[in-house]
């Protein structure tokens, strides 16, 4: 098990491609890594009563959030194989086709990364307290439950 500190996830609006492929290249260094998987979280234009979604507006409170998101990381490592794992996520405003969350494992093996990518991104959707206010193309809103 890795014992990181809780750090914070919380990127301002959408997570850009940049900082993803960053993201991925400064892990270019760590030559005992032989696979990464990645999940990216883009923000959807539903119809929603005959109105689509321009945006989500994502609040959070912060440092409980940010603490689920560290017991996640933990038990990830204490599940899978992992050499590195990173959780961001956007608050604020992201635009319908943006990325809002960005989550990265690596692994000496593929056979771990897959799993834990969906072991990651199930516990953050049951556990983590981000609230999502779905802005439609007319300014209204109405507030986003997951499925």
């Amino acid at each position: 098990m890795k014992n990181h500190k809780p750090k914070n996830a919380f990127r301002k609006g959408a997570i850009t491609t940049e900082f993803i492929a960053n993201s991925i290249a400064k892990h270019q260094v760590k030559t005992s890594i032989g696979a990464h998987n990645i999940f990216l979280g883009q923000v959807r234009a539903d119809e929603i009563n005959a109105k689509k979604v321009a945006a989500i507006d994502y609040t959070a409170h912060e440092d409980m959030a940010n603490l689920k998101f560290h017991e996640i990381r933990e038990a990830a490592f204490l599940r899978f194989d992992l050499s590195c794992m990173h959780i961001y996520h956007s608050i604020g405003n992201v635009n319908a086709g943006e990325i809002c969350l960005f989550v990265f494992v690596s692994s000496k093996r593929r056979k771990e990364v897959f799993p834990a990518i969906e072991f990651i991104v199930e516990e953050i959707k049951a556990k983590v307290p981000i609230f999502g206010k779905e802005i439609f193309n007319d300014q209204s809103h109405q507030w986003k439950v997951n499925s």
